[in-house]
């Protein structure tokens, strides 16, 4: 292996005869890694020997510090799990932070499959793109090795509403996600406000940010001391075969266990939950408050649900910013992993215009 001082030495030499060198080129030439060869670029940079650009370094210019690279007419590529629900939000504030920036988005959407998440990164990359937005799926082996390849890649890649598993703690990829725990205690508390010494908690089964809302649910009933002894159930997505059911089965634990407050996820799963306590003569919210998570079509519910809406928009620009500003800063930029707190949007379903305090 060469010594970091040959290693720059030959750096040196590629950048004199060739006026800008890739960065990838030059972990062809020297047979060492990624990260190694940044290292020494950033050494040579803190030198004045070498400027950095996009994707390379060049002969600085006498007496000009080196700048980023421009990031106008940049290809970036987005893996959205979906086009649908809650997905066009996030990919309409990627799509108009990139056009801001003067570049282009090209989307792919996939479908909650590791398998199909891979395959539609590479179509991506085979087109060229400069930077990838990325919300993959992760659980299992496959979702290891796909993160494993995004953490390998030579573009940068930025996560959005994920962040590498456990089991993968130093993979260095920017993320933009939403703090769906915070969110869940939001609407927790809210509840409490009112009134409501009882929670119940109804969670689509297939959400990926199942855990995280069932773990804010569970804090914030903690913290406040609200009564344990309350249904916390998994649901299939509204629609199924099960879905009358499994409503039925919600209504009944509550009937049962005195709770007469829920948070539920997500707002189509909420909307059924309701049409169906009024089926069976429960008013909303006089005899059961209900908030939703996600507030797609919250609004349009009746009565109009109270929910928790996650800044989708906000969250797509900002994981398109991240991703920009590493296209112009590949070298030197460190991990930047930002969480955004959603909001509560209080309407009819919570009761909290009405004077009747629960019991």
């Amino acid at each position: 292996m060469r010594l970091a001082a040959q290693r720059r030495e030959l750096i040196l030499a590629a950048v004199r005869e060739h006026g800008v060198v890739r960065l990838a080129d030059l972990v062809d030439r020297l047979g060492v890694t990624a990260v190694t060869v940044r290292r020494d670029v950033t050494a040579l940079a803190d030198r004045g020997l070498v400027a950095r650009v996009h994707g390379g370094i060049t002969v600085p210019r006498h007496g000009e510090q080196p700048r980023p690279a421009p990031v106008a007419h940049v290809l970036v590529g987005m893996v959205a799990p979906s086009a649908e629900y809650y997905w066009p939000a996030v990919i309409q504030g990627a799509q108009a932070a990139v056009a801001a920036a003067g570049g282009r988005l090209a989307l792919r959407a996939s479908r909650y499959d590791a398998a199909e998440d891979r395959r539609q990164v590479a179509a991506l990359l085979d087109r060229g793109v400069q930077a990838l937005l990325v919300a993959p799926s992760t659980g299992g082996q496959a979702g290891l090795d796909l993160m494993r390849r995004l953490g390998g890649l030579s573009v940068p890649v930025v996560l959005i509403e994920r962040v590498p598993p456990p089991e993968l703690p130093t993979i260095g990829l920017d993320a933009a996600v939403t703090d769906h725990a915070l969110g869940a205690g939001l609407a927790v508390r809210h509840l409490a406000a009112l009134g409501h010494r009882a929670v119940g908690l109804v969670v689509s089964r297939p959400s990926p940010h199942h855990d995280a809302i069932r773990a804010g649910w569970r804090s914030a009933v903690a913290s406040l001391d609200l009564s344990p002894d309350v249904p916390a159930l998994d649901v299939p997505t509204y629609g199924s075969a099960q879905w009358a059911a499994v409503c039925d089965d919600v209504l009944d634990r509550c009937a049962r266990s005195g709770v007469r407050a829920l948070l539920v996820h997500a707002d189509r799963e909420a909307i059924g939950l309701v049409d169906r306590a009024r089926d069976r003569g429960l008013d909303v919210p006089g005899e059961l408050a209900v908030v939703s998570y996600d507030d797609e079509v919250a609004a349009a519910s009746d009565p109009p649900l109270t929910a928790v809406r996650p800044r989708k928009h906000r969250l797509g620009a900002l994981a398109a910013q991240l991703a920009l500003a590493r296209v112009a800063d590949p070298l030197d930029r460190p991990v930047h992993r930002v969480s955004l707190w959603p909001s509560l949007v209080v309407r009819e379903s919570c009761g909290a215009g009405s004077r009747r305090t629960p019991q």
